[in-house]
């Protein structure tokens, strides 16, 4: 049975290297491996494709062999386009990912931290946790950053629902742990505590986060992320609500 499906965008002729201990992240996923190559305006993709699909291909089987000796499953898409945003959220669609990576280096992962912002996503984000993790011996912190006028209890309560649903999913006890914080930016408390874990999950149910990532160079993200980072995406549903 497939784990969930990840995308990894690559720039494939970019000289975009598989980052150390991202393999091992997702080990248990099913990769969506997405190698595009960003061309001129001027130049027809299909051109570009002829020039250089026999190089992006060997890429994308080296690539492709590394999440495949972890033990994750894969397949992939080799596209050369004008719109690599473009690309990528079309991607996610047809593909239904639950999640995509921001692919910076790690260890092999031995701890995780999970930012948890509220309710809304929480079903695939515990998909994406238990998926990847409830098979192995990663130790997995849910981290809730409290609003203004949430009661403590209202940030317990959150979290306790999330461990029994991760705990029902398989992720051992154990291995979860919780943490609140107050009367801090979200972002900013997210890259202070994520320094001490190898990757971090976070849900796209808020813009800002999302904004945050995908709006922002990856090295100017891998600076204040110095690990990988998985995005959860919003159902299609929830955006019509």
């Amino acid at each position: 049975m497939n784990g969930p499906p990840v995308l990894v965008p690559i720039r494939v002729l970019d000289g975009e290297p598989i980052p150390d201990g991202v393999p091992e992240l997702l080990a248990n996923a099913h990769v969506v491996l997405l190698g595009y190559h960003v061309v001129p305006e001027q130049t027809a993709p299909g051109q570009a494709r002829l020039q250089f699909e026999e190089r992006a291909t060997e890429r994308l089987d080296e690539f492709e062999s590394l999440f495949e000796r972890t033990g994750a499953t894969t397949e992939r898409r080799l596209v050369f386009t004008h719109d690599g945003q473009q690309t990528i959220d079309r991607t996610i669609a047809e593909h239904d990912c639950l999640a995509v990576l921001v692919p910076n280096s790690t260890q092999p992962p031995e701890d995780v931290l999970v930012a948890v912002r509220g309710t809304v996503g929480v079903d695939r984000l515990v998909r994406v946790v238990a998926g990847l993790f409830a098979e192995s011996e990663v130790g997995v912190t849910l981290y809730h950053v409290a609003a203004d006028g949430e009661t403590d209890e209202d940030s317990q309560t959150l979290l306790d629902g999330l461990t029994d649903r991760l705990a029902e999913q398989g992720v051992e006890p154990s291995r979860l742990e919780t943490a609140v914080d107050r009367d801090a930016s979200p972002l900013d408390a997210i890259v202070e505590t994520a320094a001490e874990f190898d990757a971090v999950v976070m849900g796209e149910s808020d813009p800002s986060l999302s904004t945050f990532v995908f709006g922002m160079p990856t090295d100017q993200v891998a600076e204040r992320f110095l690990g990988p980072v998985l995005v959860v995406q919003r159902s299609p549903e929830s955006e019509d609500r």
